[in-house]
């Protein structure tokens, strides 16, 4: 594999905030690695430092970072490397995010067309004209029928599923190599959440973009990505084929977090949960993180901290007991 074949590169990437404690270690040495026209799905519980991640591929934040280091690539540019104002000139056009809530990300008193109108006539250069007939065709693009109408409407006279699909269009409107997806679906319902993904995989495979996909539903996932990371306590703790993830977990966050799935169950039967909470980020224990939680750690866990290493060919794992689960 070349640096040319990756869309995105992220290596020893470490976000640390300021704590009450201590260092908040939302990131803590993630590496990653999308090729064009492929889908990658990043899962987890809340608080495991997926959002911190996508924000830290931006450059984004609330509050400044106490500590923020590693390299960002994009299309063979590092962005880490750049001033500020030509890093902000890759946003959107390099690489472009879908957030959680669509009502969020939209500006509730502004007509569909002037958000979407916007990229396309500050960064592209675009006359108002063509960037509104462009507008239309980038809402056909992602399955909006009577792009003409629903451009001159407001964000509150669409359904969720119509808003998060303008959201998307906006997105692609600076034709961008990568987009994130920070739990795009969590706001919808399951029907719509479906047709989103499906729009995604379409859009990756017809524009060849490099996906990031963000979810705490690793089943629902799976179905739609190349590869899955699993993240916990801010690191990549395992990674596979979401074939050999679903048949063959080994490290036992992922098995929880498979057991813990809805389905149909017996009646009177329980849902399962994962014993004990995620750990403070600003206090982390010592060894590895979800030893506390682990019904199979040992001292060794208790004692140091598991890396990401290679078990077998496309499957990694942070364990020092990784077992093989059929």
């Amino acid at each position: 594999m070349t640096a040319t074949d990756a869309a995105l590169q992220v290596r020893d990437m470490r976000t640390w905030f300021a704590g009450s404690t201590g260092p908040v270690k939302a990131v803590d040495g993630v590496d990653l690695e999308v090729l064009r026209g492929q889908a990658l799905g990043i899962v987890g519980e809340s608080g495991c430092g997926k959002s911190s991640l996508v924000r830290s591929i931006l450059g984004i934040w609330p509050d400044p970072p106490l500590r923020y280091e590693g390299q960002v690539v994009v299309d063979g540019v590092d962005l880490m490397q750049l001033p500020p104002r030509e890093r902000r000139q890759h946003l959107g056009t390099g690489v472009a995010v879908v957030l959680q809530d669509p009502m969020r990300a939209l500006n509730p008193v502004r007509r569909i067309d002037h958000q979407i109108t916007e990229m396309l006539t500050r960064r592209k250069g675009m006359q108002k004209r063509a960037a509104r007939a462009r507008a239309g065709a980038l809402l056909q693009e992602v399955g909006i029928d009577d792009a003409e109408l629903r451009l001159g409407q407001y964000p509150g006279q669409l359904s969720g599923g119509l808003r998060q699909r303008v959201a998307i269009a906006i997105a692609l409107s600076g034709d961008p190599s990568v987009l994130l997806a920070d739990e795009p679906t969590t706001a919808l319902d399951v029907t719509v959440q479906a047709q989103i993904l499906a729009l995604f995989d379409e859009l990756r495979a017809r524009r060849g973009l490099a996906v990031v996909l963000i979810s705490h539903d690793l089943e629902m996932v799976a179905s739609f990505v190349d590869r899955v990371a699993v993240m916990y306590a801010g690191r990549i703790v395992e990674a596979a084929s979401p074939s050999e993830l679903l048949r063959a977990p080994r490290m036992p966050y992922t098995r929880a977090l498979l057991a813990a799935r809805p389905h149909l169950r017996a009646p009177g039967e329980r849902l399962a949960s994962i014993d004990g909470r995620p750990p403070n980020l600003g206090d982390l224990p010592v060894g590895c993180a979800f030893a506390p939680r682990c019904s199979t750690s040992s001292p060794m866990c208790r004692a140091g901290s598991p890396t990401l290493t290679v078990i077998s060919p496309e499957h990694d794992v942070a364990c020092f007991h990784p077992a093989e689960v059929s």
